[in-house]
């Protein structure tokens, strides 16, 4: 595999993560298939915590493969709350009722 090229997963994972549907999330691996590297997904929980704060990109909707928030991030939690997103007992979000629907077709 080449060198990766760290400004094009970012550009990619930006323009995804624009798309996110209110009351939906996708996992950091999703993004990473998604955006054309699929051995990324810690590469995209990189490029997600250094998003600029301006960007107004709903990133809150990005969780990990288990259904886990950030952990140093307490609005999160809020955030998804306001858009209907329920969290089961064990502080997860159920993947199987919020994960992103179209993401199906377009994850292969």
């Amino acid at each position: 595999m080449g060198k990766l090229d760290r400004k094009k997963l970012e550009s990619e994972v930006y323009k995804i993560v624009g798309e996110i549907p209110f009351g939906s999330v996708v996992t950091y691996g999703q993004l990473a298939r998604l955006a054309g590297f699929p051995q990324c997904a810690r590469m995209v929980g990189y490029a997600m915590a250094h998003i600029p704060e301006a960007s107004g990109l709903p990133c809150h909707r990005v969780v990990n493969s288990q259904g886990r928030i950030a952990p140093n991030w307490p609005e999160q939690r809020a955030l998804l709350e306001q858009e209907g997103i329920c969290f089961k007992t064990n502080g997860r979000v159920d993947l199987h009722k919020y994960m992103w629907k179209e993401i199906s077709h377009l994850d292969g």
